[in-house]
């Protein structure tokens, strides 16, 4: 038997707090509350545990908003959100553990996805059966969306989105010519580097060096000797945060010295610039979102300015793509809520597929598998331990660095 998660948190704008731990759904009822109850089994601990808090952190806020301004108004009511997270140690199957739970225990309405494509996927058959919409916020892997589940949305476009326009940027000087690629061998990260294989190619490059990493592993020293080896022009490294500042720090170590380096999640979060260091200078990478577009929503933050100026009041930061994308999950449920004027999953479910709608994230609009179709993600740049926006046009910032 599977050991229950290692911790198990409930956020709720009515106590007050943050992470305050309640001992059932029930004592917010006698309050004289209506609740709609949100689950979402994230990795709060392990390995992942830095992407999962980012998740943590979108979701919550969100919630914080519409609690703050009343609740959510269906079918002559107003609900208050609740959110009850559970831990799942960034192991796939207790994520899948975890979403039943909250599902037939906790007897969710909704679910906000847990981290990543892999953990998404594997979820994402446990909605289904029960018919329990699942926004999420971190899955774009198109293995997801050719289930042709109905219950399944995501924020993130398809990855050839993404690899499109790095490629093209990274191709204009065009002395770079070779790509050595190594990737996690996970679902997301192998899939987006398969992705920009396609996207190198067919701007002329040569791929002389494609290899996989176990998920876990740190020591890349074997695949960077290789990589020294075939002498390229072009680096594209892919996986999570602790995974390439390792495989940075290496680089660096084992003299792989390329004209340019790129690497997907990692350089989009703060933490990866500042546990790289010097290191991070010139990475570049590509995300689904940056603080600085605009957007005038529909949502309850209104504009990509107020839910700025809300992440920072809480945060003390900024947002990234994915701490973004967390909190506009949130706000697709509402949405959802307020179009189907009611709770019932079904009914909302049906809501979501139709949306066409402003949010401070970009327009969402899903397609027929679930995934959206609306937005144009930025490539950037770490320039002075900083993100600097090279396309698209519209928000660019700063030009390419080789």
């Amino acid at each position: 038997m599977l050991r229950k998660p290692v911790t198990r948190r409930t956020f709720s704008a009515m106590l007050g707090s943050f992470g305050a731990t309640v001992g059932s759904v029930g004592q917010l009822s006698a309050q004289g509350a209506d609740v709609v109850k949100i689950g979402a089994a994230l990795p709060l601990t392990g390995p992942l545990s830095p992407e999962g808090i980012k998740q943590q952190r979108g979701y919550s806020l969100w919630a914080d908003a519409v609690n703050a301004k009343g609740g959510i108004k269906a079918g002559g009511k107003t609900y208050k959100v609740e959110i009850i997270f559970v831990d799942y140690a960034s192991n796939t199957p207790r994520a899948v553990q975890s979403t039943e739970r909250l599902i037939t225990q906790d007897n969710v309405s909704f679910i906000l996805a847990p981290f990543g494509s892999g953990a998404t996927k594997a979820a994402s058959s446990v909605n289904e059966k029960y018919e329990i919409p699942m926004i999420a916020p971190s899955a774009s892997a198109t293995e997801i969306f050719d289930q042709k589940y109905k219950y399944i949305f995501s924020t993130l476009t398809p990855n050839n989105s993404v690899t499109e326009p790095l490629a093209e940027a990274i191709s204009q000087n065009k002395s770079i010519k070779r790509l050595a690629i190594l990737a996690r061998n996970d679902l997301f990260p192998l899939a987006i580097a398969q992705e920009m294989e396609k996207s190198a190619k067919a701007r002329g490059m040569e791929v002389v060096m494609f290899e996989r990493y176990a998920i876990g592993v740190l020591d890349h020293s074997a695949a960077i000797t290789q990589m020294r080896a075939a002498n390229p022009d072009w680096v594209y490294g892919t996986g999570y945060i602790n995974d390439l500042v390792a495989m940075r720090k290496q680089m660096a170590d084992l003299g792989v010295k390329p004209k340019a380096i790129s690497m997907i999640a990692g350089p989009a979060y703060k933490e990866f610039a500042q546990a790289a260091g010097p290191l991070a200078e010139n990475v570049s990478s590509s995300a689904w979102w940056h603080p600085t577009v605009r957007y005038n929503g529909k949502d309850v933050f209104g504009s990509t300015e107020a839910f700025n100026a809300a992440w920072t009041a809480k945060y003390k930061d900024d947002a990234d793509y994915i701490e973004a994308s967390s909190a506009v999950c949130g706000a697709i449920i509402q949405l959802g809520i307020e179009a189907a004027n009611s709770v019932d999953p079904k009914k909302v479910r049906d809501a979501i597929a139709k949306l066409d709608v402003e949010t401070f994230y970009g327009k969402v609009r899903f397609g027929d598998s679930g995934q959206i179709n609306s937005l144009e993600p930025p490539v950037f740049q770490l320039q002075g331990g900083k993100p600097v926006v090279i396309s698209p046009k519209v928000i660019k910032q700063g030009e390419m660095k080789f």
